[in-house]
Formats: C-alpha cells, structure tokens, sequence
C-alpha cells in the first residue's frame, strides 16, 4: 500500500499528558496535509480544534482513559461535553474491573449509555487486550457488538503492551457483522501498518510521522 492509502486508515494520535497546543497544531497540521481518517486527541483540546480547523479534520477524542474505571455516569458526561466541543469520533475505555469480574451484562449497557450520548458520531471501545484472557476477548466482541459500537479497539497504548494481530483475527471471527476493528498500540511503521489492515483492522492509531514514511 502507498503511504497515503495507509494515513486513510489511520487516526493521527497525540494523548500523552504533557502534549501541548503548539504539537496538537503540528499534529492536526500533518493530519490535514495526510489526510488521515481523524486526529486522536485529548478531550481538553476539543474544542480549540475545531475551532481552527472547522470541518477540514475529523476529531476524535477519549473518554474514561486510559484506565476505564471511572463510574458510567461520569463516562457519559465526558462523551456529551466532548461532542458538544466538537469530536466526531468517541474512544471510550471499558471498565476492565467489570471484565475480569466477568460481569458482561454491565459492560454492555454502559457501552449503550455512552452510545446514547454521542447519536451520529462513530464509537469505539478500547478493551485492552493486554490485560485479558482469550475468552474475556470473546466475551467483549459480544458486549461491543451487542452495545451498538462502531469499533473495537485493541489498547489505551498506555498498558502493558499494545496491539498484537493474532487480537485483530480473533476480533474478526467473533464481532458482528457491523462491527469495525481498530489496532492501536506500538504501531509505528508502515509495514506494521499494512500488515495490520491485512489482518482485517479498518483503523490504526498511531503517532507516528507519516511524512517520513517511503512508499
């Protein structure tokens, strides 16, 4: 694949705490150039961003990150204020505490509550793969599916390991038919990129810099 069919693919990431307006714009700047699928950026930059950039970029924001254990209700607020601000696209992290108790009636409806607070924009839950067995994986293409998701995503990229594309065939086989896949952690080169779009992922988080990658 060339370079610009990848950035297609690819929501451009900046969500280290430190980031800065000056490295957003550089971000938001190259993800225009790119024409990536969106930017991922904090919640707090939402607003600024779409006010210097209007419709000219796709935002995407977190909510509940990276660590999923704040109380739905609280999920719910981030995700309305977020698509007051501006987001075109919600990265919620599920409450991983709920997953290893294998309590999945509760992951799923608080997927649905964070569904009916952004209606029209695209939903993706982040599940974190590194924490979990493969049956809890399973169980979550279900939740996700059953939720009324856009995507599942494999990491925070904040965890104890990122995407891995034997994750991306075993969401594959078991999310429902409207159901996108989303590999982000630890992607940082375009043969990682294309291996993971082959292995069925629709998205790619990424931070890398797009611009220095060769066709």
């Amino acid at each position: 694949m060339k370079v610009s069919e990848i950035a297609g693919h690819v929501d451009f990431t900046l969500l280290k705490a430190f980031a800065t307006w000056d490295q957003i714009k550089a971000l938001c700047d190259q993800a225009v150039a790119m024409h990536t699928a969106s930017v991922c950026i904090p919640p707090s930059f939402v607003k600024a961003v779409k006010h210097a950039y209007g419709d000219t970029l796709r935002i995407c924001t977190v909510i509940g990150f990276p660590l999923g254990y704040n109380v739905t209700s609280v999920k719910v607020l981030e995700t309305a204020q977020a698509v007051a601000d501006g987001a075109d696209e919600i990265d919620m992290v599920v409450n991983i505490g709920d997953v290893k108790s294998g309590l999945w009636d509760k992951v799923t409806s608080e997927i649905k509550a964070v569904r009916r607070a952004c209606p029209g924009k695209v939903l993706k839950v982040i599940i974190e793969t590194c924490y979990e067995t493969e049956e809890e994986k399973t169980a979550l293409c279900r939740c996700v599916t059953e939720g009324g998701a856009d995507y599942i995503k494999t990491s925070t990229g904040f965890g104890t390991a990122g995407a891995t594309l034997e994750d991306i065939r075993l969401f594959a086989a078991h999310i429902g038919p409207g159901v996108k896949i989303k590999a982000a952690g630890g992607i940082r080169t375009k043969e990682a990129m294309e291996a993971f779009i082959a292995a069925g992922a629709d998205r790619i988080g990424a931070s890398a810099n797009l611009s220095e990658m060769k066709d």
